[in-house]
C-alpha cells in the first residue's frame, strides 16, 4: 500500500531535479539579456500556467513528465528570427549562448554540491561500519534464518565490524564448516541464530562483495589467491551498513566538492561497462524515478537526499553527452563556432537536432513501456 505523502515527496523530488536544471538555463539566459518566452516543467500543452507581467515569460506545468524546457526567442528550429532583435538567442554572442546552454547541467552539479554540503554538515559522513545482509542465497543454511537488512553484530560472541578486526569472510573460512553463532539486529531487536557454513565452488558472491565493499577487497583477494580449493560460505551476499561520523565544516565542504567528481567517474565507468563490457543496462523513466524516490524517502530523509544528490549528477552528466537535441549536442556546435569564429550551417544544425529529438522521443516511449513492464 503506497503512502500518499511519500508519493507527493517523490514527485516533488523529481520536480526539483527539473526545476534546478531549467532554472540554470533561465537565470543565465536572463543575465545574458535573452527574451524567454516559456518556462515549462514537463512537455506538451500547459495544464497550469501564468505569464509574468514584468518579463513576459509564461511559466507552465505540462502533462508529459520527461523533463522540461526553457523556450528562448529564436531558439526553436523552425523559428524566423529578426536579425535586429538583440534579445533573440541567435543574435547574442557565441559565448553567451554557450554559457546559457552549459548552465543547465552545471546547475545540477552545483545542486549536488549544495545538498552534499548540507548533508555532511548536519548529518555527518556515512562510513561503512557493520556487515548487513544484502541477499540470502538459496540452498544454504542461512536461508530461513537470516533476512535482507539484518545487521551482523557478532560471530561466536566476538564483535564483528566491517572497518576493523577480523572480517566476516576470514571468520567463515576459519570455521572450516563448524556451526557459527551469529548475533544479529533486526527491526531494532537483537537475537542469535546458528548457521552452518557450506563448501562451495562459486566465488562470484565473494567477487561481488569485493566490488560492493572496497574494504573487503584485500580479504577476498587473499582468500582467492591462497585457496585453490572451494571456499566456505554461509549463504549471504553481504552489504555495508553505515555509521554517521561527524566532521568539521572544512571537511564537509571538501567532501561536498569531491562528491560530483567521484560520482561522475563511477557513472562513466558503469556506462563503459555497459557499452564495452558485460554489464546490463537498467533503464528507467519518470515512473521508475518516482518509485526510487518513494522508497528512498520512506526509508529516511538521509537516503532520500543521497538519491537526490546522485540523480542530480546523473542528470547533469547525461545532458552533457554530445547527443543531438541535448545540451551537449548544442555545445558541440557552439564550441565549433567559438573556435572557428564562424557559425555552423543553420540548416544542418536544425536537421541534426530534429533527428536527435525524434530519436529521443522513441527512446522515451520505449523507456516508459519498460517502466510499465510492457517490454
Amino acid at each position: 500500500m503506497f503512502d500518499p505523502l511519500f508519493i507527493l515527496i517523490a514527485i516533488a523530488a523529481l520536480g526539483f531535479l527539473i526545476v534546478v536544471h531549467e532554472g540554470g538555463h533561465y537565470v543565465v539566459a536572463r543575465w545574458c539579456q535573452m527574451r524567454i518566452e516559456r518556462f515549462s516543467i514537463g512537455f506538451g500543452p500547459g495544464i497550469l500556467k501564468k505569464t509574468s507581467k514584468k518579463t513576459g515569460t509564461t511559466f507552465q506545468l505540462a502533462p508529459i513528465p520527461f523533463g522540461g524546457f526553457v523556450e528562448i526567442r529564436g531558439m526553436n528550429i523552425a523559428e524566423d528570427v529578426d536579425p535586429d532583435d538583440r534579445h533573440a538567442y541567435p543574435n547574442r554572442p557565441a559565448w553567451q549562448r554557450f554559457v546559457t546552454i552549459f548552465a543547465g547541467p552545471a546547475t545540477n552539479y552545483v545542486s549536488a554540491i549544495v545538498l552534499a554540503m548540507a548533508l555532511y554538515t548536519c548529518h555527518g559522513i556515512d562510513q561503512p561500519h557493520w556487515y548487513g545482509v544484502g541477499k540470502v542465497l538459496p540452498d544454504y543454511d542461512a536461508q530461513g534464518k537470516l533476512q535482507p537488512g539484518d545487521r551482523l553484530l557478532e560471530v561466536n560472541h566476538v564483535p564483528l565490524f566491517l572497518d576493523s578486526g577480523t572480517g566476516l569472510v576470514d571468520r567463515v573460512t576459519a570455521s572450516q564448516g563448524a556451526p557459527l553463532t551469529l548475533k544479529i539486529e533486526r527491526g531494532g531487536a537483537t537475537m542469535e541464530v546458528t548457521v552452518k557454513p557450506t563448501l562451495a565452488n562459486d566465488r562470484r558472491p565473494l567477487e561481488e562483495l569485493a566490488r560492493r565493499v572496497p574494504l573487503m577487497a584485500p580479504h577476498v583477494a587473499m582468500i582467492t589467491r591462497n585457496c585453490a580449493d572451494p571456499v566456505w560460505r554461509i549463504g549471504i551476499q553481504p552489504e555495508p551498513q553505515y555509521l554517521a561520523v561527524k566532521v568539521g565544516t572544512v571537511a564537509a565542504v571538501q567532501r561536498a566538492f569531491t562528491y560530483p567528481i567521484l560520482q561522475t567517474k563511477a557513472i562513466a565507468a558503469g556506462l563503459y561497462g555497459i557499452v564495452f563490457g558485460n554489464e546490463q543496462a537498467d533503464p528507467g523513466g519518470p515512473k521508475r524515478m518516482v518509485e526510487e524516490f518513494y522508497h528512498a524517502f520512506k526509508a529516511g530523509l538521509v537516503p532520500g537526499i543521497k538519491l537526490l544528490m546522485l540523480l542530480s549528477v546523473y542528470l547533469g552528466l547525461f545532458n552533457l553527452f554530445p547527443i543531438p537535441a541535448l545540451d551537449g549536442g548544442r555545445l558541440v556546435f557552439l564550441g565549433y563556432e567559438m573556435v572557428t569564429r564562424r557559425r555552423a550551417n543553420p540548416k544542418l544544425e536544425a536537421m541534426v537536432h530534429m533527428a536527435g529529438i525524434m530519436v529521443l522521443g522513441v527512446v522515451m516511449i520505449l523507456v516508459t513501456l519498460h517502466d510499465f513492464h510492457v517490454l
